[in-house]
């Protein structure tokens, strides 16, 4: 039994179990203790100090974020060394931060300009003395801004502690510190795979996504150009979070209505794309094993796992899946069956992917992507972005009413909706993989070993002779772990799913800024919710796939569809070479 202490914050009353820090404590009583480095998820690092808070018997204020509570403690949030200590604090950083928040993509939705307009600091006091540090944006993805930067350590933490790279650390001392690349490095010269989670924590602008909303715009404008939008699962149910909803709240139907009122042509689903790519990683899988070829496979359709393949274990990509990624595989067929069923030249399909990731900006500028010298998806914009957009064109998110996806490419089955929680590719992969290997359905299509939120999940499975050993990994630091095995010769799996975020897409580094694991977990039964209501449930089972087949692939693995469908990874050195 967890052993319960009582303490007084501001004169109220309140019991907590022992070992809870006294901002976490606050938020019993509802009272928010104002913070910068500090983030739920990650290891206390007291770096701010705008959480001091005074402790009676105590001669020096204490970081709330650091100190435990104790049985019969006595804090005050409110007094006026505290509030002159923060007001001063704040002064500090705004003196060393660069001053343009009206253009700063964080601009309204930036902690540090909450706690000035909290604290009433409208005007710094102090001498402005930020060094002029050029922004780091060569790559399609990310960007740089060092002098944005509040020192508060979350992106070195993410980067460490969840994804193992390190791609990013303190250097200098004093008031030369600074957040930087090893050898101040552009982010494409790094072991960085730009998976976006050090934006998601970042409490400002220093690191944000590239933004390509203007460019979809501008095609939205262009009467020559029909536009195309696809959305990943993982969009549906965090969109929401922007406009005040509950985490996890699935708004599938009213996203549509907001993507028509936008102005894009036809409003299809990833979960469309997604079924395409378990019917021809499931029957790649089958190749595999029945020919006994390279084992074992692992998935490919997160960007930032196969970025973190190419450059770390350039030795094992013939162990990359070659189907390509939902989005990629959508977009293909766009460029060409939709075209042409359309009546539309190819160029003048300008395809756009509302994905929860930043590394899926870097993937559809790959060469490997591109048909006949066009890109198969000419823009990918975040959830953020969409957010932003929606914000743009003045839409009532939550009284708008609910539309349905356009068809052919807006059908799809509930095994597209979970490929965005970990272990969703591998459960989606299984239903239709046991199906055609045994010719009969799996006795249950919610395989439970795979799900949940634990970062190495492994299970076996009887499939038509063959005792399947599968593994399940989220975060690129359980991955090394796997991929070292591998190495090693120490691997006996079959089939791994790898998600370099936490928690799959849903905890991607494209979602909002307020994400966290909790958020994560309530958007990972949301998709469940989804497949739970589905009429289908197996992506084989998609009717227009089944008649896309019919008319135009022929065959899954067939010569046509592993010309559009699949595609080929290769070893890279540390900086991204956009031109292979």
């Amino acid at each position: 039994m967890e052993e319960k202490i009582t303490l007084k914050i501001n004169g109220m009353p309140v019991e907590v179990k022992k070992g809870t820090k006294i901002l976490e404590a606050a938020k019993v009583l509802h009272i928010d203790i104002p913070h910068l480095c500090y983030h739920p998820d990650q290891r206390v690092k007291a770096r701010c100090r705008i959480c001091s808070v005074e402790v009676v018997g105590k001669k020096r204020l204490l970081a709330a974020c650091a100190t435990e509570c104790w049985d019969g403690m006595e804090v005050f949030t409110d007094t006026k060394v505290v509030r002159d200590t923060q007001r001063g604090i704040l002064q500090l950083i705004m003196a060393d931060h660069e001053e343009n928040c009206l253009t700063c993509p964080r601009n309204g939705n930036c902690v540090l300009q909450h706690l000035c307009s909290r604290f009433n600091v409208l005007r710094p006091n102090l001498t402005h003395v930020a060094e002029s540090i050029p922004v780091k944006t060569t790559n399609p993805s990310l960007v740089h801004d060092p002098e944005k930067c509040v020192k508060c350590g979350r992106c070195i933490r993410v980067c460490k502690d969840v994804q193992g790279i390190e791609a990013i650390g303190f250097a200098g001392r004093s008031t030369g510190l600074k957040v930087t690349t090893p050898y101040e490095e552009e982010f494409n010269k790094t072991d960085c795979v730009l998976c976006g989670q050090c934006t998601v924590v970042c409490p400002v602008g220093a690191l944000v996504e590239k933004d390509d909303t203007d460019r979809v715009l501008d095609a939205i404008f262009d009467p020559d150009k029909t536009v195309i939008v696809q959305t990943a699962p993982s969009v549906r149910v965090a969109l929401g979070d922007a406009f005040g909803l509950p985490d996890g709240s699935i708004v599938t139907k009213k996203m549509v209505s907001a993507l028509r009122m936008i102005g894009f042509d036809k409003v299809f689903d990833t979960n469309y794309g997604a079924d395409l790519t378990i019917t021809e990683e499931a029957g790649e899988l089958i190749d595999r094993l029945k020919n006994n070829k390279t084992m074992p496979m692992t998935t490919s359709c997160c960007p930032a796992w196969v970025n973190f393949m190419e450059k770390h274990y350039p030795d094992k990509i013939a162990h990359l899946s070659t189907t390509k990624s939902p989005m990629a595989i959508f977009s293909a067929i766009a460029k060409t069956q939709y075209a042409k069923q359309e009546n539309i030249a190819s160029k003048n399909v300008f395809s756009v992917a509302i994905m929860p990731c930043i590394a899926k900006k870097y993937e559809a500028k790959r060469q490997e992507l591109t048909q006949n010298g066009l890109f198969d998806t000419d823009a990918v914009i975040t959830t953020r972005g969409l957010i932003k957009l929606i914000k743009y064109i003045g839409i009532d998110f939550n009284n708008l009413p609910e539309s349905e996806f356009d068809n052919p490419m807006g059908e799809s089955t509930g095994a597209g909706a979970i490929f965005g929680a970990t272990g969703g590719v591998m459960e989606a992969a299984l239903r239709t993989a046991y199906e055609w290997m045994t010719d009969k359905p799996m006795p249950t299509l919610e395989y439970t070993p795979v799900r949940g939120f634990e970062g190495i999940k492994e299970a076996q499975v009887e499939i038509g002779g063959h005792n399947l050993k599968i593994a399940v990994v989220h975060t690129l630091k359980n991955a090394a772990l796997i991929m070292d095995k591998l190495r090693d010769g120490k691997c006996d799996y079959d089939f791994i799913e790898v998600m370099a975020c936490p928690g799959g897409c849903v905890g991607g580094g494209g979602q909002p800024v307020t994400t966290t694991f909790a958020a994560t977990k309530e958007r990972i039964k949301a998709l469940y919710t989804i497949d739970r209501s589905s009429k289908l449930r197996k992506s084989h089972e998609n009717p227009y796939l089944k008649k896309l087949y019919a008319e135009f692939l022929e065959a899954p693995g067939s010569e046509t569809a592993h010309k559009l469908l699949h595609t080929h990874y290769h070893a890279r050195e540390k900086e991204f070479d956009f031109s292979k």
